[in-house]
């Protein structure tokens, strides 16, 4: 990457990691716009306040609205600053569900923000983009999409399909100078789970599965602010990742980027369970050619 100054787009930082990912490029002398849906909390709104006084321009943004909407909304934010170099799509929210408990509704409204939000906002941007043959488009994962966990599906669905669709994307983009990446967060001591913004819902509830349905809860609440993980570190890593500074002089941002030990730890699991199946049943499945 260049060593002038960036100018960056945040999707969802009136908490979490959003929040730190804007003061960590503000460090670094970057400009960047920080966008969040309108807050009708005092915390949020006073967050968002926070960051226009340390420097970052905010516009209200909600990656759920339809496509022609974030696409007069990209045009908005490209004119404050002329240009985007890099755009992070980091909004999204956690749901919790049983699979047989939830409806297509519901797990239609979770990928919309999680899945179809990011994409659509991406399509937004992305012909500005080509049009000044650069930039750097991030998406947000999960550790999750590595392993099964009881009403996660909701959440990880999402992530689950852009684990599927980047790939594409990137290749797709290659030719045009815009580069794509997937940052794969462990688990981060965020509000994500706080009481008002996480939930567990069963719109069909079904008797059979009321003990695990409290598992579930109890597992969430038990985890809430005792996440290992801490977001003003996980920010300094994505931002010296796209720069190439730092830690990562050298080196080339990877499509996949896990971000914290449990985040390493369970792609390497998964590579290997993987590896292990192929030498268990090569010879058995790969005689199937004409």
């Amino acid at each position: 990457m260049s060593s002038q100054p960036l100018t960056w787009v945040v999707t969802g930082c009136s908490s979490g990691i959003g929040e730190a990912l804007v003061r960590a490029i503000l460090a670094q002398g970057d400009k960047v716009i920080a966008t969040a849906r309108a807050r009708n909390n005092v915390s949020g709104a006073d967050r968002l306040s926070a960051l226009k006084e340390a420097g970052a321009a905010v516009v209200e943004l909600d990656v759920s609205r339809p496509q022609e909407e974030l696409d007069d909304k990209a045009r908005e934010i490209w004119e404050i600053y002329g240009k985007v170099d890099v755009l992070v799509n980091n909004a999204g929210y956690i749901d919790a569900g049983i699979v047989e408990e939830i409806t297509e509704p519901f797990l239609i409204d979770a990928l919309r923000t999680n899945a179809f939000g990011p994409l659509n906002v991406s399509r937004a941007f992305l012909p500005l983009m080509r049009a000044q043959k650069s930039g750097t488009v991030l998406f947000t994962s999960s550790v999750g999409v590595y392993y099964g966990a009881p009403g996660a599906s909701c959440y990880t669905g999402g992530k689950g399909l852009l684990e599927v669709v980047v790939p594409n994307l990137a290749l797709e983009l290659a030719a045009f100078g815009i580069r794509t990446s997937l940052l794969t967060y462990g688990y981060y001591r965020t509000e994500v789970m706080n009481p008002g913004n996480f939930h567990s819902r069963a719109p069909r509830p079904l008797p059979e599965y009321e003990e695990l349905r409290g598992l579930v809860v109890a597992g969430c609440a038990a985890a809430n602010h005792n996440q290992q993980g801490d977001p003003e570190k996980a920010a300094k890593v994505v931002v010296e990742a796209v720069k190439g500074t730092g830690k990562f002089e050298g080196k080339q941002l990877p499509l996949r980027l896990p971000i914290g030990k449990d985040a390493i730890a369970a792609m390497r699991k998964a590579c290997e369970e993987r590896l292990a199946i192929c030498n268990e049943f090569e010879g058995l499945v790969d005689q199937t050619d004409f």
